[in-house]
């Protein structure tokens, strides 16, 4: 597997594409801590919950973004990597079963979400190990 970073300095392309998800939605989180009552307007287009639903989606929402800055700075964190992995396999399966169960996301709205997330997931299952540091050999 090639890998993404070459050389000593900077950021690779993975890193890139996870500040971009937490760039893109960190303007998601900003309804449902001041928008109406309808729990982060565009996303729950079909759902009615209480003020306090929404800043909670909000509260998740940041702590994703979050997520996504925190791995694309310290991709050789197993922890934090797989932390965020994770944050955006249940952000996704959260948003899957909305729209398919409760019918509270339209499918157009999950499939705008789903490029980013199983884009991200599907670059982050490729590239597992490929950040993480390498042991140095060390001869006696």
């Amino acid at each position: 597997m090639a890998q993404a970073k070459k050389g000593g300095g900077g950021v690779p392309a993975l890193g890139w594409w996870l500040m971009t998800v937490g760039t893109v939605r960190l303007p998601f989180a900003w309804p449902c801590f001041f928008g109406s009552a309808s729990l982060c307007s565009a996303t729950y287009s079909q759902a009615q919950g209480a003020d306090v639903h929404g800043r909670t989606v909000g509260v998740w929402t940041l702590l994703s973004c979050t997520l996504c800055f925190l791995c694309a700075f310290n991709l050789g964190s197993r922890p934090i990597y797989a932390a965020t992995f994770l944050s955006l396999v249940y952000a996704y399966g959260h948003f899957v079963v909305e729209s398919l169960v409760y019918h509270t996301v339209r499918a157009a709205n999950l499939a705008g979400l789903g490029f980013f997330a199983v884009t991200a997931m599907v670059w982050m299952l490729l590239q597992w190990n490929s950040h993480a540091p390498r042991a140095a050999n060390k001869q006696p």
